[in-house]
């Protein structure tokens, strides 16, 4: 395709993500994202089970002056129309079935993020994928984070030596969101009645995994997960006069925190939290330990082996929230990047991830977050499921590249600077 020439997009799934539908704040919007940011793309066809969602989506591209789009209530009806491209961002557990239905369209596809409950749907995607050799790009915004983007940058550049450990999280109070499923069918309120697991694992895992060259030369071999009583969000709910009469009695399986611990062959470890049914403040509290070096997300922190810290100094003073010190480390994308483009959503992690995914298509670019990613990452939910349904048992992580990820080379989501000291 030449690289003037709008692509063609089919955005399958209008909801919260899709399309920011029922919400004030349209930044988290796929739709309004590439709408108001993307010289690259043109969504053209639209498609969800509810017909006012479709209605607002096309609503919302007219007004931004382009033609309306086919609209459709059925996915398949996109991949026989005339586009480029497809975004998924339908509920988690119609991902992987509309992502291989568009593959063998032979129509690369964007997939959003969120777990699995079975495995074999990650054999179907990886084995889908290497019949048909359709681009798959899975669509984790926090790779392309300014924060993450950085420590990566830090790590590549080798300041902080060799890694052995990282942490990360998912908190987030998403109680008002859960609940509120019983009227905007959110999908999140089934998951949370029915599953007990580490459900959302990729925002924290993706940038780790990324750090650790997870799939290209090193791999996932084993977890244990635990999850905690579940109380938070049913106390949320019989004392809210919105949901008690609705959802009073139901009996959630979700613990209130998660938290999974997992081996790579290479000898590092990983710690995972998940925490979405207590009150709190929102943190992914990516840590990054190395022989020379550590990086903390929640205070901003690059703390260096050069004699400048401390334990005995007192840290804020000096360590705490210093990373601004080592811009130069960041990548081009985010040295370039507007007001706008950072208000766009999600802080601007979306426009970059969505003008890098439009640059791979055009240019022919293997995807950096490709399908062997997608489902080690996503594939967190189901052994975590297994470990905690079983005692918090040991399991172990299927190798889904079948040896391949020792020969595969690491592609970064983004062109790292190379900094001379």
């Amino acid at each position: 395709m030449e690289r003037d020439k709008k692509l063609k997009i089919g955005l399958i799934g209008l909801g919260q993500r899709g399309a920011a539908y029922g919400m004030n704040d349209g930044s988290i919007g796929l739709l309004g994202n590439v709408l108001k940011n993307s010289t690259d793309a043109v969504v053209s066809v639209i498609c969800d089970k509810y017909a006012e969602r479709l209605q607002a989506a096309a609503d919302k591209i007219v007004a931004h002056g382009y033609v309306a789009p086919k609209q459709t209530n059925n996915y398949k009806d996109v991949m026989s129309s005339d586009v480029n491209a497809i975004i998924i961002s339908t509920s988690w557990d119609m991902h992987v079935k509309v992502a291989i239905e568009s593959m063998k369209a032979g129509i690369p596809v964007a997939m959003e993020v969120g777990g699995v409950h079975n495995i074999s749907d990650c054999w179907k995607l990886v084995d889908c994928y290497e019949e048909t050799h359709t681009p798959i790009f899975f669509m984790e915004n926090c790779c392309f984070n300014k924060d993450e983007l950085l420590i990566t940058s830090l790590v590549r550049n080798g300041l902080l030596g060799e890694i052995s450990f990282c942490q990360g999280s998912y908190c987030h109070d998403l109680r008002e969101e859960i609940a509120g499923g019983i009227d905007t069918h959110h999908y999140r309120l089934e998951e949370y009645k029915n599953h007990n697991c580490e459900n959302y694992p990729t925002h924290e895992l993706g940038p780790i995994a990324k750090i650790f060259n997870i799939t290209s030369g090193n791999r996932f071999t084993k977890l244990v997960s635990m999850s905690s009583k579940s109380q938070g969000l049913h106390e949320y709910i019989i004392n809210n006069p919105k949901y008690k009469d609705k959802l009073g009695d139901v009996v959630f399986k979700q613990g209130d925190v998660t938290t999974t611990m997992i081996e790579c062959e290479n000898g590092e470890t990983i710690f995972l939290k998940l925490d979405t049914t207590l009150p709190r403040l929102y943190e992914r509290g990516l840590t990054v330990s190395g022989t020379k070096g550590y990086y903390n997300q929640t205070v901003e922190s690059v703390v260096l082996d050069n004699g400048e810290y401390n334990h005995e100094m007192d840290p804020y003073k000096k360590a705490f929230f210093n990373q601004d010190d080592y811009k130069k480390y960041l990548p081009q994308d985010w040295q370039t990047i507007t007001d706008t483009q950072i208000k766009s959503g999600h802080g601007g992690m979306d426009y970059i991830m969505l003008k890098n995914f439009f640059k791979y298509l055009k240019e022919k670019k293997p995807m950096p977050i490709d399908v062997y990613d997608a489902v080690s990452w996503m594939s967190i939910t189901a052994l975590s499921e297994e470990s905690i349904a079983n005692g918090s048992v040991p399991v172990e992580c299927p190798d889904f590249t079948r040896g391949k990820y020792k020969s595969r080379k690491t592609i970064d989501v983004v062109d790292f600077p190379n900094v001379e000291e």
